[in-house]
């Protein structure tokens, strides 16, 4: 058998990042459980069986595996991810005053920051970055970047490379001058 090329192995993996945080979306919106029906029925529905890429939509399939311990992950480690993250948000903000997707996305990234020591932290925050980058325009990649970058050292206190992005050096939360950029609306 041979090995899947480098450039392959890395789109699969970014795209079941990706298919992670609409996962992880999804179960929020809908409420607990379900998590195995809803990767079968995402990956279903979007992808080939094969692996393969869409035809329809030009998108790698991802990596079912690594979706499926994303996901799986983030659900289990959920009550020690969430002060995590709130502890990297500004002062006054909480996980819980985020939109449900960058919950999502903060999610994601805190547990491969946790748990997945293999992927170097560059790689997490900047996947996550570009994840949000996907969805928005205005000031939530520096959000997501800033907390990710924060989060990373007490993460991982024993790797001395954390810095994903821009450095973290604008403030995570607070939404500018209106203070609810961020805010979840529902």
């Amino acid at each position: 058998m041979t090995a899947m090329p480098r450039s392959t192995f890395r789109q699969r993996r970014t795209a079941a990042r990706l298919a992670a945080v609409q996962a992880l979306y999804a179960l929020e919106v809908a409420g607990s459980g379900g998590a195995d029906r809803l990767i079968i029925d995402l990956a279903g529905r979007r992808w080939s069986t094969d692996g393969d890429a869409n035809v329809d939509a030009g998108e790698t399939a991802p990596d079912e595996g690594w979706l499926r311990l994303l996901v799986d992950g983030v659900v289990a480690q959920r009550p020690r991810l969430d002060p995590e993250i709130d502890a990297a948000l500004s002062h006054g903000w909480t996980l819980a005053r985020l939109e449900l997707l960058l919950q999502a996305i903060l999610r994601a990234g805190a547990f491969e920051l946790a748990e997945r020591r293999d992927v170097p932290t560059k790689v997490v925050i900047t996947e996550y970055l570009e994840i949000t980058h996907a969805f928005y325009a205005g000031k939530e990649p520096s959000l997501v970047n800033a907390v990710l970058d924060r989060m990373a050292p007490r993460l991982r206190p024993d790797v001395t490379e954390h810095s994903g992005g821009t450095g973290g050096q604008e403030e995570a939360g607070g939404g500018g001058e209106n203070g609810g950029e961020w805010t979840n609306s529902s």
